[in-house]
């Protein structure tokens, strides 16, 4: 039985050793525990945070793994976080779009919302995934080629589906995302790339208590358990390991494209 597809996939290290996997927004909430759970498996964790003070106490916390200082929602920053991930990891095998903007804070009707803060929404939730996944895709594609698989997990949001008042800047952004996810994972099974939108619901982060500061944190779910659901996830779309359909997308003359929908998610975010 392949290993990758056990019921222990996230408590044997074996699994996801020397997984090389890029995780945005790493020094907080989702991001943060996904690091922390990856690495904690043995994978190879770069991880992307505008700050440099988080980004070495999370260094610290988790050792082994690697910080790049950047904003996804620069465009300037995009190439030079690409060439660092791709430089330290040798290559890469899993990219996790998981840095958010909520938009105005606290949140606003639309007509009450500024165009800038819609455009730095769109710029971090949509634009800035868009373009770190293109700066990375040949080295995805290469893992895909390579038998090892190749993953793009974009984090969503029942708000991408749903009209919640005053989610106007974050909803939309969301969408854009989810569908945007859709359209490439079918443009990219040619080249083995998986797409996933993920929601991991409703979270007890420090972005979630600056949307809903009056939130019961009880409620909420912990990050550390939509981690390890994320993990599942993209253990289940990577190829069998030694398995001859993972040994050569071009041999097959098609699309290494596991089984399951691309759009997965476990309630309300």
């Amino acid at each position: 039985m392949n290993p990758r597809f056990s019921s222990d996939a996230i408590t044997n290290p074996a699994v996801l050793r020397d997984l090389r996997v890029a995780v945005t927004g790493g020094t907080s909430g989702l991001g943060l525990a996904l690091a922390g759970a990856l690495a904690g498996q043995g994978a190879r964790v770069a991880f992307v945070a505008r700050h440099a003070d988080a980004v070495r106490r999370t260094e610290l916390a988790f050792p082994g793994t690697h910080g790049v200082v950047a904003d996804v929602s620069r465009k300037e920053d995009i190439h030079p976080a690409a060439v660092q991930i791709t430089g330290v990891l040798r290559g890469l095998d899993v990219l996790v779009n998981n840095a958010s903007s909520l938009g105005p804070v606290p949140l606003a009707l639309l007509a009450d919302t500024q165009c800038e803060d819609v455009e730095h929404a769109l710029a971090t939730n949509v634009v800035g995934p868009f373009r770190l996944t293109k700066a990375l895709f040949g080295a995805l594609a290469s893992s895909a080629r390579e038998g090892r698989g190749a993953v793009v997990v974009n984090v969503s949001s029942d708000a991408a589906i749903h009209a919640y008042p005053t989610w106007g800047a974050y909803g939309a952004s969301k969408a854009a995302l989810h569908h945007l996810t859709r359209i490439w994972d079918e443009e990219a099974r040619s080249e083995g790339v998986r797409f996933l939108s993920i929601d991991p619901g409703d979270m007890d982060t420090p972005l979630h208590a600056l949307a809903v500061p009056d939130a019961d944190r009880a409620t909420l779910r912990h990050p550390d358990a939509a981690a390890r659901e994320i993990v599942r996830a993209i253990v289940d779309a990577l190829p069998p390991i030694g398995d001859e359909r993972a040994t050569s997308v071009v041999e097959r003359g098609g699309a290494l494209h596991p089984r399951g929908d691309a759009n997965v998610g476990w309630g309300p975010a």
